[in-house]
This record gives C-alpha cells, structure tokens and sequence, in this order.
C-alpha cells in the first residue's frame, strides 16, 4: 500500500503493509495538508504516516470523516469530555503517533468517524477536521450573534473561522495577506479589511496566523475587555503586548483541537456546517493532487503567495 512518510524532512511516498489491528478500515478520499505537518516534517523525525485531515469510506459504503485522536478514554480530561487534554498526550493524534489518513487506507476507532449527511463529497470532508478547530474555539470563546469579530489570518483554520462565525450570524471581519485568502473570505461571509484597520472596535478577535505582528494587532483592535482567541500555533514562542493588553483588560483564550460539550461533538457541528454551507469547499481547497504527487503537493501547500489555502491528496 502506498503512503506518504517523512523522510529527510520531506514528504516520500513510501510502501507500507495495509492497516491491521483494531478498528474500522477506512479507504481515504481525502487528506488535506495542515501547516502543522509542514513544521513538523522540518522538525522531527516522524515515523508514521502523515495525516490527520481526512475523509473517506467505511467497509459498508458509508462515507465519513475522521475526528484523528486516540484517547485512553478513562482519564479525568477524556470523562469529562475533554479529551483533547487526555494524558497520553500528542501521540494520540493520527499523524503523529499511529499512522494517519495520507495512504490508500487507514485503521482508525469506531469512535473517531464522523458521518456524513447525503450530498457531501468525502473528497471535500478532510475539511471537516480545520472546521471543528474553529467550532471549539468559537465555543470556548462564547461567541454569540450579537458579536463583531475580527479574524486576523487568512490561512484555512482563520478561513473555517470565518466560515464558522458567519454560521452563527456574527458580524465578521477579516484581515489577510494574499488575494486568494481575501477572496475566499468575501465568498464565506468575511468583510475584508486593509491592512491597517481601526482598532477599539471588535467584541472578540481571533488570531488564526500565530505571529507577534498578529497578535499586536489583535490586542489593538479589540475593544476594552474584549476577547482574544488563539487559533494559532506558536511554534517559536508568544509575545504579547502586554501594557496595551493589560490596559485593556483583554481577555486570552487559547483553544486546542476539539471535543465536546455533553453529547455535541465539535467535529459533528464541524460536519453540519459542510452540509449547510457548500460554498466552504470551494473557497478553501485550491489545489488536489494524486496520491502519487505527494511532494509536489506539500510543496504547493508552502507558497501562500502562489494562492494556495488548502492543498488536497487524493489516494
């Protein structure tokens, strides 16, 4: 079975066996490139297969999602919902610790498929995963529809942000870099704003690019006591700054994958909003490749300047 693997700190097709063990055997449709795989490719040795955006179909046909966690399970964070936290830590992630969905197929448990509501294409769910980080930090974030919200950052997770609070009815806004991310914000809801907006305006702001300039910007358009969502990922450190934020009386709220709220999964609203909405997949997938072109496809995925938001392998 062909599979994509890090080797040299790049990404390799590789043959590997098929999936064994325990779980449900699921033949990939689709796997979307992360810019997390893209840092981690650079900085650690990874031995599984990549992946942990994907969709496709179950032994009886039934087309699904995968939510790529592993969780024991029976610690606190997993009992109370919030498995995200659980104490077997990154390597319960599909991708990182047992192999993820950038292969022909992928063995992953009963308890991580998301079904799919008729009408949506497994090759468009890989979207799904994106989506449900966005849900759970709106969620985390208490937005309501009475909110103005400023997304800072026009990659696929501050793009399934606008994606996710147009849902809810908000007012948003959002500040981008590339022309294709400010297109593809106009077509899901966002207004686009110029590169330096007014500030002291929003209720909630989201940072979804994970830089210092990003989160300057954010504390200075946040109104006083406004809230400061962190989508990003701070791979070199956070700095905040913090005379403005303190003066302010910002309110921080990081946010961290997904779970769930009672028997509401956020990867299940994350699917919802798929089916509700069929603009999402055209305005964030820009580019699909075969399986086999794998290493062209990541490196698509790193030049946001050549328009790319979110890049596809299709096994």
């Amino acid at each position: 079975m062909k599979a994509v693997r890090c080797v040299d700190k790049t990404a390799a097709i590789v043959d590997v066996p098929p999936p064994s063990g325990e779980g449900v055997r699921v033949k990939v449709a689709s796997a979307g490139i992360c810019g997390s795989d893209l840092h981690l490719l650079a900085m650690w040795p990874l031995t599984a297969t990549l992946g942990h955006e994907f969709a496709g179909y179950t032994p009886d046909g039934r087309a699904v999602a995968v939510e790529p966690l592993t969780p024991c399970g029976e610690c606190g964070p997993c009992r109370n919902g919030e498995y995200n936290h659980c104490v077997v830590g990154p390597g319960m992630v599909l991708g990182i610790g047992p192999d993820g969905g950038m292969a022909e197929e992928c063995m992953v448990p009963a308890s991580a498929l998301v079904p799919l509501a008729a009408g949506v294409s497994a090759k468009d769910a890989c979207l799904v995963e994106p989506l449900a980080v966005a849900v759970h930090g709106l969620r985390r974030a208490g937005i309501t529809p009475s909110d103005h919200v400023a997304v800072v950052g026009g990659g696929s997770i501050g793009l399934c942000a606008v994606a996710a609070l147009a849902a809810t009815g908000c007012a948003v806004d959002l500040v981008a870099r590339h022309d294709a991310q400010r297109a593809a914000g106009e077509t899901l809801g966002a207004t686009v704003l110029g590169p330096t907006p007014d500030g002291n305006r929003y209720d909630a702001v989201i940072d979804a690019a994970g830089t210092v300039s990003a989160l300057e910007q954010c504390v200075a358009l946040g109104r006083p006591g406004a809230r400061l969502l962190l989508l990003g990922t701070y791979w070199e450190g956070m700095t905040l700054p913090g005379l403005d934020l303190c003066m302010k009386e910002i309110n921080v709220i990081p946010a961290s994958m997904y779970n769930r709220a009672g028997a509401s999964r956020d990867v299940d609203v994350a699917a919802t909003m798929l089916a509700t909405n069929p603009h999402i997949p055209s305005a964030l997938i820009t580019h699909r490749f075969p399986l086999d072109a794998a290493g062209e496809a990541f490196r698509v995925a790193g030049d946001r300047r050549a328009g790319a938001i979110k890049v596809v392998v299709e096994p």
